[in-house]
């Protein structure tokens, strides 16, 4: 019988030392376990090798327990496979919120034809009819009336009547109630850019409702009426366009339209 010949430490009568951690070591997942296997017999080879399938089975299995148990004791949960589909859930319910928004409206007794605004979040989706026509300024308008006549130019007046109304429908303003039209010059800065944009293309006795996007609204902050950026909607009946000159007097200088 001949032993294998195995490598000797510096200190006499002391044998190798095996070590086996059952915890990870180093911020390693798995646990390292060296074993020494000797043979004594050369008949013995072939149940060595059965053995040592079965020594990395177990330590494959022994890794698995223990990444299972290091994951769940720090309050990692390992991705299983699920065969069940879950549904996302929509927060926003965009049914729910036009038939919200709808109501509000009839509590405000907005006029037919009256658009939509569902929000969601900072985002706002716009839900109009088919007769309304969007901008590629992202102005949105609705020819109620088409008018007869000229479209008015930069420089002239307008005379014209009006109803504000904010995204819930409520009327916020009327030349109706105050009992006179409203008189502009156009290309003057007089109107936000959205309004101009939308009057300056009807003609006289035309009616128009004109949504205006808030980049194209008034601006906003504590010294302006407008305290946030929203949707304004305008019904505007166009009446009548007149010519407009420059008078000087000395030295007195004004425009007289009309």
């Amino acid at each position: 019988m001949v032993l294998p010949s195995l490598p000797l430490p510096a200190t006499p009568n002391s044998f190798p030392s095996v070590t086996h951690s059952n915890y990870p070591a180093h911020g390693s997942l798995f646990a390292q376990k060296r074993s020494v296997l000797a043979s004594c017999s050369c008949h013995n080879m072939q149940a060595n090798g059965e053995q040592a399938k079965d020594s990395r089975y177990f330590e494959a299995n022994i890794g698995r327990r223990l990444l299972l148990t290091f994951l769940v004791g720090s309050g990692i949960s390992p991705a299983l496979p699920s065969s069940a589909k879950t549904k996302k859930q929509n927060p926003y319910d965009e049914k729910r919120l036009l038939e919200q928004n709808k109501r509000i409206q009839r509590e405000n007794n907005a006029p037919d034809e009256f658009p939509n605004f569902v929000r969601e979040g900072f985002a706002v989706k716009v839900v109009t009819s088919d007769k309304y026509v969007t901008r590629d300024s992202g102005l949105i308008l609705w020819d109620v009336i088409s008018g007869k006549g000229d479209c008015p130019k930069a420089g002239q007046q307008v005379t014209f009547h009006y109803v504000g109304y904010n995204e819930s429908g409520r009327r916020i303003d009327s030349t109706y109630l105050q009992g006179s039209p409203a008189k502009v010059r156009l290309g003057t800065n007089a109107l936000i850019p959205g309004f101009e944009e939308g009057i300056k293309e009807m003609k006289p006795g035309g009616k128009r409702r004109i949504i205006i996007p808030p980049e194209l609204g008034p601006p906003v902050g504590p010294s302006t009426f407008f305290s946030s950026k929203q949707f304004e909607v305008f019904d505007i009946e166009l009446l009548s366009i007149q010519d407009c000159t420059r008078r000087t007097i000395g030295f007195y200088s004004d425009v007289v339209c009309g």
